[in-house]
């Protein structure tokens, strides 16, 4: 195999959409991508999702899970918590076992389906730190299904990210992006899963296949990107940076004029795992340093997707 051009250097998992995610060194792949990767969602009282562009202050909301949550064929007990924290709130303890209630009408783009409802508790805590009617509910795996769009990625399938398994940026990307603005940014703005390091600024767009070690991934779609970029991750403040940076140099009339998609901005490769497409990935892992193999690229952006 041809010499690695790139590394991972960190991984990122958001258990709760919207929230704060946890930094890995070691991350085990499900069906839907890294395990435990948006499996909650805060809902409204019409069931539809609650994220940072309507409610900022969900970046404040802290995440954990117990550590052998990450561990290889690891189960939850009666004694493990997905354990949560927000700034002026006491803290609330979410059992991991498989709640018995469900919510049936919950929103998620053009997804609609039922999940497990997390209970009184934790809709009164949130509904308290949100100022409005809410509930944390848990993604049905046994009886729902949410496909990733089947014009990018047909086969695969998502729990409640946005749309895509895996979300992958570079560290040149960020360095780049950081020299044009006047305050730099943090990685977290753009939540990825997997931020890779040594190779050249932006290259992952024109990523088509790689692999991480042995598991193979393809590049499906370039990510554009909303508002949440410009949520300042520890303060909750809304900046018009760095979008209004990204605009001038990562915009699609930049990219790929004439093209469709002249508005947006992209930052970052949505990307799918072969193997799990297979049915040979989960239970695999991947660590901090593995290395990442350049296997194929498109030749120009006017070849991506977008």
């Amino acid at each position: 195999m041809a010499e690695a051009g790139a590394k991972v250097k960190s991984m990122f998992v958001h258990p709760i959409k919207s929230c704060r995610g946890i930094s890995l060194s070691e991350a085990p792949l499900s069906s839907t991508g890294f395990r435990w990767d948006r499996q909650w969602v805060v809902v409204n009282s019409k069931g539809r999702a609650c994220t940072q562009r309507v409610h900022p202050k969900l970046a404040l909301v802290e995440v954990e899970l117990p550590k052998d949550a990450f561990a290889m064929g690891w189960k939850p007990n009666k004694s493990s918590y997905l354990v949560i924290r927000a700034p002026g709130m006491d803290e609330l303890k979410v059992s991991l076992c498989r709640p018995s209630q469900t919510c049936d009408g919950v929103l998620v783009w053009e997804w609609s389906g039922s999940a497990l409802d997390e209970g009184d508790e934790a809709s009164k805590w949130f509904t308290n730190y949100l100022g409005k009617p809410s509930r944390l509910v848990r993604f049905n795996e046994e009886l729902e299904t949410r496909p990733v769009d089947p014009n990018y990625a047909p086969g695969f399938r998502v729990m409640f990210s946005d749309g895509y398994p895996f979300l992958l940026a570079s560290q040149g990307s960020l360095d780049s992006l950081n020299e044009r603005l006047m305050e730099p940014v943090t990685i977290n703005r753009f939540r990825p899963n997997i931020l890779v390091d040594g190779c050249e600024p932006f290259s992952e767009d024109l990523w088509k296949e790689i692999k991480i070690d042995s598991l193979t991934f393809h590049g499906v779609k370039l990510c554009s990107r909303c508002k949440i970029p410009t949520i300042n991750q520890e303060t909750a403040v809304l900046t018009s940076e760095p979008t209004e940076t990204l605009v001038k140099f990562r915009s699609g009339k930049v990219l790929r004029p004439g093209q469709k998609g002249q508005g947006a901005v992209y930052f970052g490769q949505n990307m799918v795992c072969q193997d799990l497409h297979e049915g040979n990935g989960n239970g695999k892992v991947i660590k901090l340093g593995d290395p990442v193999f350049v296997i194929k690229t498109f030749s120009s952006y006017d070849e991506t997707s977008t």
